[in-house]
Formats: structure tokens, C-alpha cells, sequence
């Protein structure tokens, strides 16, 4: 890949979610913005990436301080303090995600160590809203009543954080063969019930991230992995743009393109990443950020003025994984 002054490119969005990190570890979305654990955790994961292993360190010691009492966190934070009071499934999950690649480049033990208990409740608390055929419900609200609806996108996501979170536990020596046995479940609910994940009404094949979630997390792999970007890419992809967010809205977004240049690599069909990374290196402005979207056909930056943390981490993690990075392999 020849693109010009990609070092540059990643060194500057590596800085910008530096910059934003709080001196208690947690990054927010922008400055004064909120920040929610998942993309948090993301964060993280690039910092990890580009070799910025104490920043990355910080941000999981946040996680530890700030988690609920029964594994779960709040949605959203505002300066460390709670805002969205909801308790999302996939953000406690994905944690394990984090902390597994932390270790796989840094090699740290004692960090496993660290973190074990943190990876365990988070866990705990996601499969405490599984559903008996699999599916595995969104959140609890403050009261602790469950949200109604499985998206297929967390539900990918959480079956990878189980897949990490079990290696985690047979790092250290522990079993944890119900984790295994929910993660299967998960998965033949993904595979073969796909009733489970359209309980409020909604379209599922209209949002971008249940389209190709399924190849990035590894559920789908092969020549059904390709035949299903193949099938809805003229759905999603807007020429010398990029991917569209949902089909109902007209604006095509970094954050999902990156994501979906990862899912392109893991597939082997470097050809279509590199492409879509072209066309997204355009929306980077002077401080390292990059827009979180453009909206069509006026061709304007939307939001206004808005440039995410976690659009950065998108970004540093599709250019790692085009140039091949070992250091993102274990992501993937």
C-alpha cells in the first residue's frame, strides 16, 4: 500500500485519542464529551496496537475502578461520573476483548491477573441476559429490568468476548466450561435462528453493522463470509466514499468503514479494503481526528465539527491491518 505519509496519518490519530484521555484513564468521546465502555475499550485496543501500552494500562484500570457491583457499567460517563443509566450487555463483555489483546502484546501475566475478576463479572453479568434459545438480550435498565431486544451486532460481538474471555480463563488456569456452552449457544442462535434478533420490528439487513459483524467477529467465515459482503455491497457502499451507517440514512461514516475494511482483511480481500481506506483518509483533519461522517448527496462533514476517539481507533486499526501489523493479528 502507497499511500502517502501513513505514518503520519496514524501517528497523528494516535495522539488525538491520547490528548482526550483523562487523567483518570477514561476516553471520552471528544473533549467534555462522554465516554461509553465500548468504545473505550476500542480505544484502547489501538492504543495497544501502535505500542502506547501504558495509556492502554490506564484506560482497563478505569474500567476496574468504575464497574458496578454486579459486572456490569453504566452506558455512558460524563468526567467519571454516571449519565445513561443503562447497563449494556456487549459493553460488559467486550472488556475481555480488550484485556486478552492487551496481553497478547505486552505478554504481561500479572496484568491477567489483574484484570481476571473484572473479565469474570462483566461476564457474568452478559450471560445473566441470555435467553433460553441463545439470543442475548441488549441491557438492564437502572431498575434492572431487561431490555426486550437481542441486536444481531452485540450479540457478534459478545460471542467474540466470550471466545477471549475463555482464553483468559485457561491463561490462568481456570474453567469455565459454562462459558464455552453459552458462547455455542450464541452462536447456533446467530447461525440458524435469525427470528431471535428482530424482536422489536426492526430491519436488521437496513443497519451496516449487522450486515458484516457476523465476518469481523469470525462467525461467518469463507466463501459464506464473502458471498454475504457480496450480497448487500451495492446496498451500503457509496463509490469514492465509503459505507453508508444504516440504508435509511443518507451518510456514509469512518467508524464503519473501518470496521468493515477489518472484516474485508480478515477475509482475505485486501483489494476492497484498501480502496475504502482511500477514500476515508480524505476526512482527516489537522490535529490527527477524523470526521465521523459525510453527509450525501451535499457532501458535508456530519455532524458538524464532529471528531471521535473511537472514529480515530477505527481508523488506526483498518491501517494496521492493511499493513499486515503483527501487533493487530491477535484482534482479528
Amino acid at each position: 500500500m502507497n499511500f502517502p505519509q501513513i505514518q503520519d496519518v496514524i501517528n497523528d490519530a494516535v495522539n488525538f485519542i491520547c490528548k482526550t484521555q483523562l487523567p483518570s484513564g477514561a476516553i471520552p468521546w471528544y473533549q467534555a464529551g462522554v465516554t461509553d465502555p465500548w468504545d473505550h475499550v476500542e480505544c484502547a485496543i489501538a492504543l495497544d496496537t501502535y505500542g502506547q501500552f501504558k495509556a492502554a494500562h490506564r484506560a482497563y484500570q478505569w474500567l476496574r475502578e468504575v464497574q458496578n457491583s454486579d459486572g456490569s457499567w453504566w452506558y455512558t460517563y460524563l468526567e467519571d461520573k454516571p449519565q445513561e443509566l443503562a447497563k449494556d450487555s456487549n459493553h460488559s463483555s467486550y472488556v475481555a476483548t480488550g484485556v486478552w489483546y492487551h496481553y497478547l502484546v505486552t505478554h504481561n501475566k500479572n496484568f491477567l491477573h489483574e484484570m481476571w475478576g473484572v473479565v469474570e463479572r462483566g461476564i457474568n453479568f452478559t450471560l445473566n441476559l441470555q435467553q433460553p434459545e441463545g439470543e442475548i438480550l441488549w441491557a438492564r435498565d437502572e431498575k434492572g429490568g431487561a431490555w426486550p431486544s437481542a441486536p444481531l451486532v452485540s450479540c457478534a460481538c459478545i460471542w467474540k468476548s466470550l471466545q477471549d474471555a475463555r482464553k483468559i480463563a485457561e491463561a490462568l488456569g481456570y474453567q469455565r466450561p459454562n462459558w464455552q456452552a453459552a458462547a455455542d449457544r450464541l452462536y447456533e442462535a446467530i447461525k440458524g435462528k435469525p427470528h431471535l434478533f428482530n424482536t422489536r420490528g426492526d430491519n436488521e439487513r437496513s443497519y451496516a453493522m449487522n450486515w458484516y459483524y457476523p465476518v469481523l467477529t469470525g462467525i461467518s467465515q469463507g466463501q459464506e463470509a464473502l458471498g454475504r459482503i457480496d450480497e448487500q455491497w451495492d446496498d451500503f457502499i457509496v463509490d469514492g466514499w465509503g459505507c453508508k451507517c444504516s440504508l435509511d440514512q443518507p451518510w456514509v461514516t469512518t467508524a464503519e468503514t473501518c470496521e468493515l475494511i477489518l472484516a474485508l482483511i480478515k477475509i482475505g480481500d485486501k483489494t476492497r479494503a484498501n480502496s475504502l481506506l482511500k477514500w476515508i483518509l480524505d476526512w482527516r483533519d489537522h490535529d490527527g481526528g477524523f470526521s465521523t461522517g459525510i453527509r450525501l448527496p451535499e457532501k458535508i462533514i456530519y455532524p458538524e465539527g464532529e471528531k471521535t476517539t473511537w472514529t480515530a481507533a477505527g481508523v488506526v486499526l483498518a491501517i494496521m491491518a492493511i499493513l499486515a501489523r503483527e501487533t493487530v493479528s491477535g484482534f482479528l
